[in-house]
């Protein structure tokens, strides 16, 4: 009766183990929750191509857009949770989305666990060139005094560069008036002949508008001057507020994807950001790479969503 007992205990191990040891043995998607072409979906390519050589299967793109990103991230959130499906993950639609509406299909803090986090983003405030205020400090003083006489441009109504903005006059105890857009690129026709004052866009996609000399830089959102605008202080150091914003993307699975599984994905992911090729992509293109622990990745993942829900319901940011 043991020896029966140990006989079936064994062959109850070897079949549990064997999925672990043959992870992966078919494709994996990686679901993008916007439309191809975007910030989100070139950061989800240039990952999955060197991660799919490590795991020896393809990775594929599978963008799902709609929602303001509820769409794909509900998707992946109801995925089989066996490892072949994850999540580009970001601010946006794991941190921002929680605090925009009131009801939402998934939960960011318990139906997705992080593989890894792979680039931080900033933003830069720009003006138009004719704007007569040179410093933020500046701007807030005319809005003061002027309240929602000066405006300010986003790619949409509850997008980052909407948020970053609002939280920003919110904290400084100003109103400017917000004038959406459906992407930074209508925000920018109206922005360069001087229709709108002010616009709070990424720092990768302001940086081109800002180097050909078409907008000014008035501030960045992060803790530290960056690099490539070193002449641009940060919000905080002009002391209008105590304001900082640093967004992050990276690869998210199921939350309950097999332990085996996320190992191995956690490990070739962390592999990937350690490729000299794949981080001289990403900084090229003005994003600060991540090197967390699996520890201090879901620390910051979920001080992140506390912080901003607080922030953004403060401003009255809804999508709803």
């Amino acid at each position: 009766m043991i020896i029966r007992v140990l006989i079936l205990a064994c062959l109850a191990f070897a079949s549990a183990a064997v999925p672990a040891q043959g992870f992966p043995s078919r494709p994996l998607r990686v679901i993008v929750p916007q439309p191809p072409g975007g910030g989100f979906d070139s950061a989800a390519r240039v990952l999955s191509e060197p991660l799919a050589t490590l795991l020896g299967q393809p990775v594929v793109v599978e963008n799902r857009p709609g929602g303001g990103t509820i769409i794909g991230t509900e998707a992946a959130a109801k995925a089989e949770p066996d490892g072949y499906t994850l999540l580009l993950g970001a601010s946006a639609n794991l941190v921002f989305t929680p605090a925009l509406y009131k009801q939402l299909p998934f939960n960011a803090k318990s139906d997705f666990v992080p593989v890894g986090l792979a680039v931080a983003n900033t933003y830069t405030l720009v003006a138009r060139n004719d704007l007569p205020q040179a410093s933020l400090r500046e701007i807030v003083e005319f809005a003061r005094a002027n309240p929602g006489k000066l405006t300010y441009a986003s790619a949409g109504n509850g997008t980052g560069q909407h948020i970053a903005a609002a939280v920003l006059w919110n904290l400084a105890g100003v109103g400017l008036t917000h004038v959406p857009y459906k992407g930074a690129q209508g925000a920018y026709q109206d922005l360069l002949p001087g229709r709108v004052d002010l616009f709070f866009d990424a720092t990768q996609t302001a940086k081109g508008q800002i180097d050909a000399g078409r907008v000014k830089p008035i501030a960045v959102s992060g803790p530290k001057r960056l690099a490539i605008h070193a002449n641009v202080p940060t919000a905080r150091e002009t002391g209008v507020a105590d304001f900082e914003l640093v967004s992050w993307i990276g690869y998210f699975a199921p939350a309950a994807t097999p332990a085996p599984a996320l190992a191995r994905l956690r490990a070739d992911f962390a592999r990937v950001m350690a490729q000299p090729e794949i981080v001289a992509r990403f900084e090229k293109s003005g994003l600060t790479i991540l090197r967390l622990s699996l520890a201090e990745t879901e620390a910051l993942v979920a001080s992140d969503i506390e912080k901003w829900t607080r922030l953004i319901r403060s401003a009255g940011i809804s999508a709803d």
